[in-house]
């Protein structure tokens, strides 16, 4: 049997947020909760800050908090009770309890909710008290796992901002998902997982200026054949996508069509966006 994870090495800076993009089983909540402590690294081994993970969570564990996928707090208890319940887990007491639950619900923006039982939360507002959970120990490492699945797009939107400042705030984040707008909108740097290995890794930027330039046609009697000496082609039904080889622009392509007398309806000439690339590596959907 494969490993779930094989050869994945990367860092992860503070102040940066890491995206861990890939589809479903990719191998994201694998590497998620290995960073966390809750699966054994079999082979290899996770240091923070050059120290082991083992001991840093025996000395201080509260250094790296996850918010899960699943909804973490107790349903039955209200915001505030759910916030200072895990803030005694956390061995907080006294003034900078009250402290840390105050900026921590300011922060999720539940000041309104804070006598509302959780069960009767929003999905949105339900991931912002995991969010705000997770943010009472401040921890040094942050790890979200799909944090955003059945909200709404305006409770997206704050979750991201929310994540993006934590990072400008200092925190080292690890932020995994298979929305691929959602990464490519918060991340510095991006790690394309697949089959637990991974394919690409760098800072966003560097990963969409080194990928193949895309010219996408629509025009009759486009040839595959006539297409491929300029690069990798994708037929469809009415736009054709040539992932151009190295060193080529769109001009000589056009120029070819127009020799063979095929009028162009629609060209679009750029590079790929985070999906594009994925495909471009796997041939596969994000969503897959």
């Amino acid at each position: 049997m494969p490993p779930a994870l094989d050869e994945v090495s990367l860092a992860v800076p503070r102040g940066s947020v890491m995206g861990l993009l890939g589809p479903n089983g990719a191998g994201k909540t694998t590497l998620i909760s290995h960073l966390s402590g809750a699966l054994h690294v079999q082979s290899g081994e996770i240091r923070i800050d050059g120290q082991p993970l083992d001991q840093v969570r025996a000395k201080t564990p509260t250094r790296i908090a996850v918010a899960p996928q699943e909804h973490a707090f107790y349903p039955m208890l209200s915001v505030a009770e759910n916030l200072a319940c895990f803030a005694a887990a956390g061995r907080l007491s006294g003034a900078r309890k009250k402290a840390r639950i105050d900026d921590c619900m300011r922060f999720a923006q539940l000041e309104a909710f804070a006598g509302v039982r959780a069960e009767r939360l929003s999905g949105g507002l339900k991931r912002r008290l995991n969010l705000a959970i997770a943010l009472l120990p401040e921890p040094e490492l942050m790890l979200f796992d799909e944090p955003t699945v059945g909200v709404d797009p305006q409770s997206r939107a704050f979750i991201l901002d929310a994540i993006k400042s934590l990072a400008q705030q200092g925190a080292a984040v690890v932020y995994a998902s298979h929305y691929m707008e959602e990464v490519e909108a918060i991340a510095d740097r991006v790690a394309i997982l697949d089959r637990g290995r991974v394919l690409r890794e760098g800072p966003l930027d560097a990963l969409l200026s080194k990928s193949a330039m895309l010219l996408t046609l629509a025009a009759d009697g486009l040839d595959s054949a006539m297409l491929a000496r300029f690069g990798t082609v994708e037929e469809g039904g009415v736009h054709w996508r040539v992932h151009l080889n190295e060193g080529v622009g769109p001009a000589p392509v056009l120029a070819a069509l127009e020799a063979e007398g095929i009028a162009v309806r629609h060209a679009e000439f750029g590079r790929h966006d985070l999906e594009q690339l994925f495909m471009t590596l796997t041939h596969r959907s994000l969503r897959d």
